[in-house]
């Protein structure tokens, strides 16, 4: 084949090359690439039933659809759309609608308006009535606790296992009814992941005003947050200092919006309706509109001005996704930074069933069920979209990440941070050649911890990057110094915030480059305890048998040296104590006459920490009160009146003896402790801290079982508590008699002994006294002599003998 060009030949080759262009031009809008591609997922079906429902069959009561993910089992989630669906493993098998059995008894059709994952369990809200459904056991159970209708559940789910405050974080649960004036609103709270519900109450919730919007436990800011509604605006009120003297900056509220919690703690809720868009990241203290970009220009400053209609809404920790009735699929990264969507091609991909699922990161999926006729089992469709594959496309701008690694041992951890601690946390960032992204770190809760980065060069790699390290100090806000006191929160509550490592104007290109979040509790670190020293114990001193001690060994308290009441007063009959060797070892050894205290010591992970200064108490637990303290209240330097285990003990009741701790201690040298100081002279009884007081035995040797409490609020937010026993030694046994009648008694025999050494020589020179002397020297008489001799001389030479001796005494 031949080409022949005339005359005109050069003015047809340019129509030809217009042509080709244009058609190469117009190929990528005609011929789009597809977003994702469609699989449909049937299982289980081989022969056709008749459809058989087990109960009543459950309907979700909003126009919209919508989809709650486990945010801990992953593959665990729930749809709510014109039937309702539970799967366990993502919709990967054809599943039945979702039902409640009629044992349940639910009057009329039962209605689903809202639903929660609390741990184990899953919640329901039908008919205005809460139900708790336990999917691994298959069971079945209504909330009790409930008095007046609700319509609403809300709460959170920690995913960090084997931690108690993790699993309050899951147990708790609000239930309320949207829509009532918020001062008198029926609010329950549960602590028991639902199962049992009991009145809320907050102080100064009679004074709000609006209509109530939603209650919601804000973890990573250690608040609750009340939803106030009034006149199209909404803000949140908050329960604890300092947030509790104002509210969060009001924000549009023009129709009722959906409330999405983001999973991870960090502070992300997504308020969403049909034609509106808003993200707050710091638990709805400030709440702002979502942008849509195109590249790294603005189109809409918020979605109620991109005149869309959103059919639903998907995030995970740090995405965001939604579906519109125009066919439109926007994307968005919950950046630390302002959050804005990107559009993607339109293409056919929305239906009144669909609703978006996150599976991974990166990886989202288009949900739709399939109505079967000839099975009573829905089968799935799925549109599976990859993320960072979508963005390498030239037309949407995305940019290309500026930074290559972003890595920290910290990743999706849970610290302890106690009192007087401090964390040391250090990442790893490698930027693109040429770039010099600036990392940002952030703390969920800077009203109670604090910060502080510092970011060094640490050398480079193989390929020439250099490398850069950043080294994250965290600890309580109050011991940074840098805060008002009106900021921080209290010190005696414990807290919860989440760290966030991110990178600045991150561009939305970088998917799988993450933030880099920790979990950090403010509180107990249960790694901790106390231990009494005991270097120098009774057994090494020989004072008890160690293989006594441990062969049952048992002890009597005399009935007057204790008291099985605590109140000091004598008892009825005398206590027999087992000791407990395995649990106490051998007793310390104190002199009963020296006044002592025991030195406390702190460990941690076995390891030696220091001697703990705080202040703590002591109480024999079998009720012993022979002891007292060397100072009083006045001799202490109280301004307010001390307390002491009485006073404790009445508060807290019989069913706790042993409740003196750091959580209703109050110290008397406290400015903000108003208790009269009325009685000076009472034992003061707190060891340890500012004091030099110590512990003074009653002439009273034996063991001592003492409970030990550090009672210091500022010390710790552990109840550090331990027991540990001593042996007082060197007391000598108490008189039968009174001191007053013994020291009469002995100086009247004194008084007797001189006035007989005086008396009886001179009665031995009378008649009367040669008479005794005969009669004392009748004894001798058979040593030989036939009288007795009449002299003194006489007698002193008589040979001597057992009987002679006593006459020599008498007459000497």
């Amino acid at each position: 084949m031949s080409l022949r060009i005339g005359g005109n030949g050069r003015s047809e080759m340019l129509v030809l090359m217009l042509v080709v262009a244009t058609t190469f031009r117009l190929c990528p809008l005609v011929k789009a690439r597809p977003l994702c591609r469609i699989r449909t997922l049937r299982t289980g079906k081989v022969f056709p039933v008749e459809e058989k429902i087990q109960g009543d069959r459950l309907y979700f009561s909003s126009g919209k659809t919508h989809l709650i993910k486990h945010p801990c089992k992953k593959n665990l989630a729930l749809y709510l759309g014109r039937q309702i669906f539970l799967t366990k493993d993502t919709f990967e098998s054809s599943l039945i609608p979702f039902s409640i059995p009629t044992s349940m008894q639910v009057v009329g059709t039962p209605e689903v308006t809202s639903a929660h994952f609390a741990g184990s369990v899953l919640l329901l809200v039908v008919n205005q009535k809460v139900y708790v459904y336990d999917y691994e056991a298959n069971f079945w159970t209504a909330s009790t606790g409930i008095q007046h209708p609700v319509s609403h559940v809300s709460g959170d789910n920690c995913c960090y296992s084997g931690n108690s405050f993790c699993m309050d974080i899951s147990n708790s649960v609000f239930a309320y009814l949207r829509g009532d004036q918020v001062s008198q609103a029926n609010i329950y709270f549960s602590n028991s992941r639902g199962y049992r519900f009991q009145k809320y109450t907050q102080e100064r919730r009679a004074e709000l005003v609006g209509t109530f919007g939603g209650i919601f436990s804000f973890h990573s800011l250690s608040q609750v947050g009340l939803l106030l509604v009034d006149k199209q605006m909404a803000m949140f009120s908050y329960s604890d200092h300092p947030l509790n003297r104002s509210f969060g900056l009001p924000f549009d509220y023009d129709r009722a919006l959906d409330i999405l919690i983001a999973p991870g703690q960090k502070g992300i809720l997504i308020f969403w309706s049909e034609k509106n868009l808003l993200v707050s990241r710091n638990s709805g203290q400030l709440v702002e509109s979502v942008q849509v970009r195109e590249g790294q220009r603005i189109l809409y400053n918020s979605i109620v001005k991109a005149n869309i209609t959103i059919h639903s809404v998907a995030a995970n920790e740090n995405e965001l996704a939604v579906l519109t009735e125009e066919n439109n699929l926007y994307y968005g990264s919950l950046g630390i930074q302002s959050s804005s969507l990107i559009k993607f091609a339109d293409q056919n991909i929305w239906s009144q069933e669909a609703v978006l699922m996150f599976t991974d990161v990166g990886m989202l999926e288009i949900l739709t069920p399939l109505r079967d006729v000839l099975f009573p089992a829905f089968d799935f469709q799925k549109c599976r979209l990859n993320i960072q594959a979508l963005l390498m496309d030239p037309q949407l701008q995305a940019g290309v990440c500026k930074v290559e690694l972003l890595q920290g041992e910290f990743e999706n951890k849970m610290y302890t941070i106690d009192m007087n601690s401090q964390l040391e946390l250090t990442a790893l960032m490698i930027p693109r050649p040429g770039t010099l992204p600036v990392p940002l770190v952030s703390v969920s809760n800077p009203h109670s911890l604090g910060l502080q980065a510092v970011i060094c060069e640490d050398g480079y790699t193989y390929d020439g990057n250099t490398k850069h390290r950043l080294n994250i100090s965290l600890k309580q806000q109050h011991h940074w110094g840098r805060a008002d006191p009106n900021f921080t929160s209290s010190i005696k509550r414990p807290t919860i915030s989440t760290i966030t490592l991110d990178i600045a104007n991150k561009e939305i290109s970088c998917v799988d480059l993450k933030p880099l979040t920790a979990l950090i509790s403010v509180g107990c670190d249960l790694e901790k305890k106390i231990v009494i020293q005991n270097e120098l114990s009774a057994c090494y001193h020989g004072v008890l048998d160690p293989v006594a001690l441990q062969d049952n060994y048992s002890y009597i308290i005399e009935r007057k040296a204790y008291d099985p009441n605590f109140q000091g007063q004598q008892a009825k009959k005398d206590l027999e104590v087992h000791y407990p060797y395995e649990k106490l070892g051998c007793p310390l050894l104190a002199y009963y006459d020296i006044p002592w205290k025991p030195v406390v010591e702190l460990w941690r992970e076995g390891k030696f920490q220091e001697v703990v200064e705080a202040e703590y108490v002591l109480l024999e637990m079998n009720g012993l009160f022979t002891y007292t303290y060397s100072l009083t209240a006045g001799t202490a330097g109280c301004s307010a009146q001390p307390q002491n285990w009485t006073t404790i003990t009445k508060m807290a009741g019989d069913t706790a003896p042993f409740s003196w701790d750091r959580e209703n201690y109050m110290s008397c040298h406290d400015p903000n402790y108003h208790e009269p100081l009325r009685w000076p002279d009472v034992p003061y009884q707190i060891l340890g801290g500012q004091t030099e007081n110590k512990v003074v035995f009653d002439q009273r040797n034996g063991i001592y079982i003492f409970f030990i409490s550090i009672v210091d609020p500022s010390y710790s937010y552990c109840r550090l508590e331990t027991t540990f026993s001593v042996y007082v030694y060197g007391a000598f046994p108490l008189s039968i008699f009174p001191p007053e009648i013994t020291i009469v008694l002995l100086t009247a025999a004194t008084l007797l002994s001189v006035w007989l050494a005086y008396m009886i020589p001179q009665l031995l020179h009378t008649e009367q006294g040669l008479e005794g002397n005969g009669f004392w020297a009748s004894p001798c008489s058979s040593l030989g002599s036939p009288d007795f001799p009449k002299h003194r001389s006489e007698i002193l030479a008589v040979p001597t003998s057992p009987k002679c001796r006593l006459t020599w005494i008498l007459y000497g």
